[in-house]
């Protein structure tokens, strides 16, 4: 049972580092696809989102029957209890990268992004493909110095998004309301995504260390 138990663990990590993997291609392809107006590939990313849904279900339904067949304690609990929420939130991120090209579709076949902006939003989506590609590679290797480069890539991205809204804000602005709520929820998505990195940071941290500390993100 124990053999078969470990081969469930191994399982649900290998799933949680796909869905990673995903989710960095889910941003790269929608970031793509709203910064060049091209729908094809906002549907391609639209469609792909159901690949990241279905990981999640297999990955819960695989803990969960874990969970009531085999009776796990102590680090093994944390383990499968960490994954049904790192699942959560990496199912999350596939959602906003899904948003920004449903954006893209919205708007086509105009750019939804006015230009003096796009270099703002290209950095932040770079940010958020580092943090996925680095989630991965945290849930491959449980290295803790990877999630604190999450950490700073999100704090990067953080200051990037409070620019968005200090430009939006300033009385040069200039752009009508449906390209202004655009631009607000863009940059909305693209903080939200890295925050979710940075939440499955924090859960590996704390599998590896049975630490708790909110202060140190």
């Amino acid at each position: 049972m124990r053999k078969v138990f470990q081969a469930d663990l191994q399982q649900i990590g290998e799933e949680l580092i796909e869905m990673a993997n995903q989710v960095a291609v889910a941003m790269d392809r929608a970031w793509e696809s709203l910064a060049n107006a091209d729908v094809e590939l906002a549907q391609e990313v639209i469609a792909a989102d159901a690949k990241i849904d279905f990981l999640q279900n297999q990955l819960d339904e695989r803990a969960i029957d874990t969970l009531a067949l085999q009776g796990p304690v102590a680090s093994d609990l944390r383990m499968i209890v960490g994954s049904l929420r790192m699942s959560a939130s990496l199912e999350r991120m596939g959602d906003l990268a899904r948003h920004l090209a449903q954006l893209t579709r919205l708007r086509f076949p105009s750019r939804a992004l006015p230009s003096e902006i796009t270099g703002t939003f290209s950095q932040m989506a770079q940010l958020d493909i580092q943090i996925a590609q680095a989630v991965a590679k945290l849930l491959d290797t449980r290295d803790l110095q990877i999630a604190r480069d999450i950490i700073e890539l999100n704090h990067r991205l953080d200051a990037l998004h409070a620019s968005v809204f200090t430009q939006v804000a300033d009385e040069s602005w200039t752009a009508n309301a449906p390209t202004t709520v655009d631009v607000s929820l863009t940059s909305r998505y693209l903080e939200r995504f890295g925050d979710h990195g940075v939440s499955v940071a924090r859960k590996v941290t704390y599998l590896v260390t049975g630490e708790w500390d909110p202060s140190e993100v």
